[in-house]
């Protein structure tokens, strides 16, 4: 009953600057990604309200193009408000068990077949389990078991990832903590814009 989101969210994505205006123009549309580790499944991700997170990530992918598919030279980023729809919220605790019954199920079937299940993996020395493989097979199997059952798909997948190094010491936060947005639903997108810097010189007086 209440995996139906109401109203609009924000969403940031990070990319080139040319792409930003050729999207913002209509010329252009973000694309899904269909990656088999991307960490909630196939569909366009953005960064749930946090324009900052998109540009450092913008930023990281300049510093590091092999870790992009598509090159950022001038590191941008584009809003877009958005409906979440049907929502497969990780962050909703009865949808947690959704994911246990596709792992299950994802499980036996390799036992079956006598092949390897997929894995998470880090990359390098970074341990936040960049490539997750496993994750990403669980969610897509869980879209395909809800396609089977004539249950209504999901418009898109929301969840929370602790990620980065201790904020501080001791610390239950860390440096990249974050909010993804997966939209499979591309008409959940009801429009695109440019953020706007905060206007430090406006006087309320």
């Amino acid at each position: 009953m209440y995996s139906v989101k109401q109203g609009l969210i924000l969403g940031f994505h990070g990319c080139d600057k040319k792409i930003s205006h050729k999207i913002l123009l209509g010329i252009e549309d973000l694309k899904a990604s269909s990656n088999e580790y991307d960490w909630l499944g196939h569909g366009i991700y953005f960064w749930d309200n946090s324009p900052s997170r998109a540009f450092e990530y913008a930023s990281f992918l300049k510093n590091n193009p092999s870790r992009s598919k598509n090159p950022i030279l001038i590191p941008s980023v584009i809003g877009a408000a958005i409906s979440l729809g049907v929502c497969l919220d990780l962050l909703d605790y009865s949808n947690l068990s959704l994911l246990r019954e596709s792992y299950d199920f994802v499980e036996q079937h390799y036992k079956q077949t006598n092949t390897a299940i997929p894995q998470n993996h880090n990359i390098g020395a970074n341990t936040d389990l960049l490539l997750r493989k496993l994750d990403g097979t669980v969610i897509e199997n869980l879209h395909r078991m809800r396609v089977k059952l004539d249950l209504p798909p999901f418009d898109s997948v929301r969840g929370v990832f602790w990620e980065g190094n201790e904020l501080y010491p001791n610390a239950g936060f860390r440096e990249k903590d974050h909010i993804q947005l997966c939209i499979r639903n591309p008409n959940c997108i009801k429009g695109y814009f440019l953020p706007r810097k905060y206007n430090e010189n406006f006087n309320r007086v």
